[in-house]
């Protein structure tokens, strides 16, 4: 029988696997070993875990299946063999106090931030996982999500003029951490004819901080540190300055931890 860990592991990924482009087509690869993170997150997990994942659209069973087979590759191509691997959605929304106390591993899964937003608070999720003993990793906008406020950087064509949409909302509160993904692929994106990150984020950034993660990078928060890893720039004040390097951690101070 698998032994769940006494206290939450939490892993905040831009991208936390390795698959890559063959002539035009992708394969699938295991979760990176860019910055140990590969290394980390089997350490964290018991030997066969049984993983839950809660995507960000409850509402499109088709994408949640290919998730479903795409991350059981993942696990197998990184030699994890789970025990089981659940996929929750809407129609299985019911399930998630069962589910949730039987899992080893929670992935919170990427996409558009305020729909997985409106979805977590639907489930109570904030609530039921403050007795969830194991792993966490959020991916993408599922690490945005564990924040204790949420910055839904706009991402849809029509956010960023849009005076009516909400850019902070209430998060799972597993951090106070802010974090942007995909850093190396936003980096020079335009939105409503406007700098993503220059004339959207900056400014949005002043009397708060954002971590910005590529892919490959990752916050680990265990044992009441958050330990960053791998290229990543801090955005406060409307500055955007590099904090950390491939190869390289930083440790990040009190009061991110929640």
């Amino acid at each position: 029988m698998n032994q769940k860990n006494t206290a939450k592991t939490v892993f905040l990924t831009s991208s936390p696997d390795a698959s890559y482009q063959e002539e035009g087509k992708w394969v699938t690869g295991p979760f990176t070993s860019r910055n140990r993170f590969l290394e980390q997150f089997q350490k964290a997990c018991p030997k066969h875990p049984q993983v839950l994942m809660i995507t960000a659209t409850p509402d499109d069973p088709a994408k949640n299946q290919e998730m479903s087979e795409y991350f059981t590759k993942v696990f197998a191509a990184s030699r994890i063999e789970t025990k089981a691997l659940r996929m929750l959605e809407r129609s299985t929304a019911g399930c998630l106090a069962e589910w949730l106390s039987m899992s080893d591993v929670v992935i919170l899964g990427g996409g558009h931030v305020p729909t997985q937003n409106h979805f977590f608070h639907e489930l109570g999720l904030r609530e039921k996982l403050q007795n969830f003993s194991g792993v966490i990793m959020g991916i993408s906008a599922g690490s945005m999500n564990c924040a204790e406020v949420v910055y839904a950087q706009p991402e849809l064509a029509g956010e960023a003029s849009d005076p009516g949409y909400r850019r902070f909302l209430e998060g799972l509160g597993l951090t106070r951490l802010q974090i942007l993904p995909h850093y190396q692929m936003v980096k020079d994106y335009t939105l409503d004819g406007l700098r993503l990150i220059e004339e959207i984020t900056c400014p949005d950034s002043v009397g708060r901080e954002f971590y910005a993660l590529e892919d490959g990078s990752y916050v680990m928060c265990a044992d009441g540190h958050e330990i960053l890893y791998g290229n990543a720039y801090r955005i406060a004040d409307g500055e955007l300055a590099v904090i950390c390097r491939d190869g390289d951690m930083l440790e990040l101070r009190n009061p991110h931890f929640v």
